[in-house]
């Protein structure tokens, strides 16, 4: 009789470290929010900071929930799986914080945040992005993977890119002024969207000069895409903006986050050999057996 699926444990029933460290992961920035806002370390608007910073951690979470399929193929280790619907579940969980929060300040009016929902773009953009969110939550049981069918499911899941789309833009709208949070994420939701694609039109793998190549495209077009917006936005010279690229002083602009992230693939691309050295090896017994069969 199969067990029922817990955070903690295999299919088997046995401890599984990795879920275990997903886990812990999930909930550290929940317990720093919690923690700062108890010691008064969340400023002077402590309920607006928090809003801000659960829904910076469900972004965030949305981002390395679409990580886990790139780097299980660039590593081909399998049991990277495992830990996906842990942080499936995680962005869920601070999406609702992040609308609880934001319904506390509120006052919890309903009639006042449903009419702010629908007069105020970028919150009707994070209302569908929840919607969504709790769509694939309601379906990301066993029992509902069952129900649907594994081809049904997986193209009924490929919603979480319009998700991440969806949430950009709410991303960007809100940011106002300061949109490096906002271009760092963008970047890093191509990047991986794009390793999908191209894994996909490749048969399912990329050598580690086309992910290298990606990573330093992905960077470009960050760049391109915050000079861009600043020209529009405020009229800043393109050129000047670029540059700024180069310049460490202050701070380093978006598009390194994004080629951090790409290196972080590249470096999982190289290290395949640490990972996926029993899969192969299984791999060829399987097809020797299946030789011996067929002769």
């Amino acid at each position: 009789m199969p067990l029922l699926w817990t955070p903690l444990t295999d299919r088997a029933g046995r401890f599984a470290p990795l879920k275990c460290a997903a886990l812990a992961a999930t909930l550290a920035p929940a317990l720093w929010i919690a923690i700062s806002a108890v010691e008064g370390r969340l400023g002077s608007r402590p309920v607006m900071e928090a809003i801000h910073q659960t829904g910076l951690w469900a972004v965030r979470m949305l981002a390395l929930t679409l990580a886990v399929t790139p780097l299980r193929l660039a590593t081909r280790w399998p049991k990277l799986v495992s830990i996906r619907r842990i942080l499936g579940v995680s962005v869920l969980a601070y999406a609702i914080l992040h609308v609880g929060l934001f319904a506390y300040d509120q006052h919890f009016a309903a009639l006042h945040i449903a009419s702010e929902i629908v007069k105020r773009l970028y919150l009707t953009i994070g209302f569908v992005a929840l919607v969504l969110l709790c769509l694939l939550g309601a379906t990301s049981t066993d029992r509902m993977i069952a129900r649907l069918g594994s081809r049904q499911w997986t193209r009924l899941h490929r919603v979480i890119y319009a998700i991440a789309a969806l949430a950009s833009v709410h991303f960007f709208m809100q940011s106002k002024l300061d949109i490096t949070q906002p271009t760092i994420m963008a970047g890093i939701f191509a990047l991986l969207f794009c390793y999908r694609l191209f894994a996909a039109r490749s048969g399912g793998d990329l050598s580690a000069l086309s992910v290298a190549a990606l990573a330093l495209g992905a960077a470009t077009a960050t760049a391109l895409g915050e000079a861009l917006w600043f020209a529009v936005s405020a009229g800043a010279p393109l050129a000047l903006v670029l540059a700024a690229n180069f310049d460490f002083s202050y701070m380093a602009r978006p598009a390194w986050y994004v080629l951090a992230a790409g290196l972080v693939l590249f470096a999982a691309r190289l290290s395949r050999p640490v990972f996926a050295p029993r899969s192969a090896a299984a791999v060829r017994r399987r097809a020797l057996g299946d030789a011996k069969a067929s002769g």
